[in-house]
């Protein structure tokens, strides 16, 4: 099919567009260039022979040029760590530009649509399996609107086939959410900041592209709402066993507790948001060391046919070699 990949300067998008163009379709991608991350993106995307239309969907040409002519789009760009441009961004980028995709989308007589959500919409979780009728608990201004934006895609009369995929915590060559544990690891600079016991359901980013083409490709997928994850779960203390390991380090020992950096958090963010400004340490941030998901995928194996292939602990290495070939640790 004709494919429309928003967020193609983005990790996960950067990699779904070349896995997409692999499998054989035409792949329309579409992203910003906010970093010189997505400026990379953008340019390897070129080489590989695939063109990225650079812009916002918040631009009102934008949304009918790149959804011309498609027949299924998967739709990934938001906003996500930018908590210094406070929460009407959030609103705009990922509520409002989600429906101006929508619209442009129906006038262009588009079928399929994949919304790429998140499992933090699940808010803090206390170790129960959850799935995709567990109870939703957001807990951030991106949680919030990308819960909202799910129901901007399912109110969309207009598109007959939609379907929302909730996104685990995704790894892998060309991640750099998780550069800074890798480096710190690697430096022997790595402070365990409370138990280490919360557990981490995270997932490899081409099992996550895999799962969303299945998503826009499968007709099973039409009017539902899959979790996207590997299957199984590791503490805190065991990714950073593995990692400490991919990287030829002895595990860790430094450790805090939690509760001072949770105030010095919660104190940086009430003084330095409302001036436009990034705090050093945010509560979002240390949701790594706090919160707990242990996700099923049994709706996505059972009726998608989806199978993860690979398990962080074996294949940690593999981003850990991409970083080192970057000379990023």
């Amino acid at each position: 099919m004709r494919l429309l990949v928003t967020g193609a300067t983005g990790f996960i998008g950067a990699r779904l567009a070349v896995l997409a163009r692999d499998a054989g379709h035409e792949v329309v991608a579409t992203g910003a260039i906010n970093n010189p991350a997505e400026r990379e993106r953008s340019e390897s995307l070129a080489r590989s022979g695939i063109e990225v239309v650079v812009g916002s969907l918040l631009a009102h040409e934008l949304p009918p040029v790149v959804t011309r002519g498609c027949d299924g789009i998967v739709h990934l760009a938001a906003a996500q760590h930018e908590a210094h441009l406070g929460d009407e961004h959030f609103w705009r980028v990922n509520v409002e530009g989600t429906t101006r995709l929508l619209q442009a989308a129906a006038d262009s007589g588009v079928r399929r649509f994949v919304y790429g959500s998140t499992i933090g919409i699940y808010g803090g979780c206390t170790g129960a399996r959850l799935d995709e009728a567990s109870p939703i608990d957001p807990r951030n201004v991106y949680t919030h609107t990308k819960l909202q934006a799910e129901a901007v895609v399912r109110g969309c009369e207009r598109i007959p086939e939609s379907t929302v995929m909730r996104i685990a915590e995704t790894y892998g060559p060309g991640d750099l959410r998780l550069l800074k544990l890798f480096r710190a690891i690697k430096r022997g600079r790595f402070l365990m900041i409370g138990t280490g016991h919360n557990r981490h359901a995270l997932v490899h980013v081409d099992d996550v592209a895999r799962g969303l083409l299945l998503g826009v490709t499968r007709a099973e997928a039409a009017g539902e709402t899959f979790v996207l994850a590997a299957g199984d779960d590791l503490t805190t203390h065991e990714m950073v066993t593995a990692i400490a390991a991919a990287v030829g380090r002895v595990v860790p020992r430094l450790r805090s507790p939690f509760w001072p950096f949770l105030v010095a958090a919660t104190a940086g963010e009430k003084l330095l948001k409302p001036l436009g400004l990034r705090p050093p340490l945010s509560r979002r941030s240390l949701d790594f060391f706090d919160k707990s998901f242990v996700l099923s995928i049994d709706k996505a194996a059972t009726r998608l046919g989806y199978a993860p292939h690979q398990r962080f602990v074996a294949s940690a290495g593999s981003t850990a070699h991409w970083y080192e070939a970057q000379g990023l640790i």
